[in-house]
């Protein structure tokens, strides 16, 4: 029903017009091969019926359904008369990913891939629950909450201060209040700090196979056949539990909103409301709670490759947030304005001169990384003015699942996937094979048609590719 009512604008481009109890269209970025969902179109639709919304309800490239709205999908909202709702932020608050670079370069893995490997996945715990050495106390996990990566660096001596500078909103959201963390979000997250999780979070080694722009590169520090480490990982069970948290207390708090949508996932706050406030800055906890994360993986990193590679160097190139809700500036109807953007399963891409961007990227654009399929290659790429244009500053963070777990699990096997990786070059180590099978390359879009689609829109362009030599997954 909603696929046959796309209509074309340009190349990779097409509307959903406006009907029903929409309040804008829906706008699709997908290009004309690309199979999408019915269900997710429905989504971007039921979006678009939501209080405040503003230009139109947004669904990317790697879009597929999820809780609400779909994966890959943005929405921007008046402060004023706007919403705020957890299901457009996601569950996995600040599920999001941390690119290093390093002074290796491809054969210095390849003389140690195995070790590497075994090292990577002894110190750093992944899978579903597996716990962490990184143990503090509640007074301190609080001061984590607040203080994000910046915290983890300049009071607990993780990294240094290049790492969180080099991180989407320097590594602390500052609205952040761990007083509107729930207790039981507190248990679930006290021992994971450190821990890559399961699904499709993962730890990659990686080298430089093509760059797509020299001069961009060289700004970002990255060169052909250098070796790359990507963490894809997020809050773990502190954010799961501050997204079931507020979405029950919105449950409770307006019942006769539930009534009013066209699905209750979409349950939500005004903007301005007590109950939106504090869901706000519980979000904004758990987001620190993940840049927290990904540093102490960091340190970690470093401590195990300089073990094997004395000389080895290794920075931040960015971090990136995905599920994410923030207050930004944009251009609406030729004036700027200040509006809530809902970013779920998107990345940030603005052009150069935002403030928001860090000083070293400033005047070319902040660095955007999109993580590929297990096995397949990931991306470097960077903002534009156009994205800003278009989508709110937003684009694609992956490939986009296709089939699900449970289809993976039915008709995949672990085995065949390790043996296939293997076969490629890659070395790979899992917590079980399920895993293996529930994130298999094929259960995702294609992440080359994926990202020449924003490539092609002007939304994100691309600089370099990545291929994985090793691959550790939960």
């Amino acid at each position: 029903m909603y696929k046959e009512k796309l209509k074309k604008m340009g190349k990779n481009e097409y509307e959903l017009p406006r009907e029903s109890k929409m309040l804008v269209p829906g706008r699709i970025f997908i290009s004309e091969n690309m199979k999408i969902e019915e269900d997710a179109l429905k989504q971007v639709a039921n979006v678009a019926t939501l209080p405040g919304i503003l230009k139109y309800s947004i669904g990317l490239a790697d879009m597929h359904v999820g809780y609400g709205f779909p994966i890959g999908g943005v929405a921007a909202f008046d402060v004023e008369k706007g919403v705020i709702s957890p299901g457009g932020v996601g569950y996995d608050i600040n599920c999001s990913v941390r690119l290093l670079k390093t002074n290796l370069k491809k054969e210095d893995i390849l003389k140690k891939q195995k070790e590497i490997t075994e090292a990577l996945y002894r110190k750093i715990p992944s899978g579903v629950g597996r716990g962490s050495s990184f143990q503090i106390k509640k007074q301190e996990l609080n001061k984590v909450l607040e203080g994000g990566a910046k915290y983890v660096v300049e009071n607990l001596k993780f990294g240094v201060k290049e790492d969180y500078l080099h991180t989407e909103e320097e590594g602390q959201m500052k609205d952040a209040k761990a007083d509107k963390v729930s207790e039981r979000a507190i248990k679930r997250g006290i021992g994971q700090l450190g821990t890559l999780g399961a699904g499709n979070h993962f730890l990659e080694v990686q080298y430089v196979d093509e760059i797509f722009d020299e001069k961009i590169a060289k700004e970002f520090g990255i060169k052909k056949g250098q070796v790359t480490i990507m963490i894809h990982c997020g809050s773990r069970g502190l954010g799961h539990q501050v997204a079931s948290d507020y979405i029950q207390a919105m449950e409770e708090e307006y019942p006769e909103t539930i009534k009013s949508l066209p699905d209750r996932e979409l349950i939500n706050a005004p903007i301005k409301s007590k109950l939106g406030k504090d869901y706000y800055q519980a979000m904004c906890s758990a987001v620190n709670f993940a840049f927290a994360n990904k540093q102490i993986i960091t340190h970690w990193i470093r401590e195990e490759m300089n073990r094997l590679f004395p000389n080895v160097k290794i920075d931040v190139v960015y971090d990136v947030c995905h599920n994410i809700a923030k207050f930004e500036e944009h251009i609406v109807d030729g004036k700027k304005k200040m509006v809530c953007v809902h970013r779920k399963g998107a990345t940030r891409c603005f052009g150069p001169g935002r403030k928001e961007i860090p000083e070293t990227y400033r005047k070319i654009g902040q660095p955007v990384i999109i993580p590929g399929s297990m096995g397949t290659s990931s991306y470097i790429l960077i903002g534009t003015k156009k994205a800003e244009e278009l989508t709110f500053g937003s684009t694609v963070h992956g490939a986009g699942r296709v089939s699900s777990r449970s289809f993976a699990l039915r008709n995949l096997r672990g085995e065949d996937i390790k043996k296939q990786l293997n076969e490629k070059g890659i070395d790979v180590k899992a917590g079980s094979m399920n895993s293996l099978a529930e994130e298999a390359p094929e259960v995702y879009k294609d992440i080359e048609e994926v990202v020449n689609v924003v490539n092609e829109l002007g939304i994100s362009k691309k600089i370099a590719r990545l291929k994985p030599l090793v691959v550790i997954k939960g």
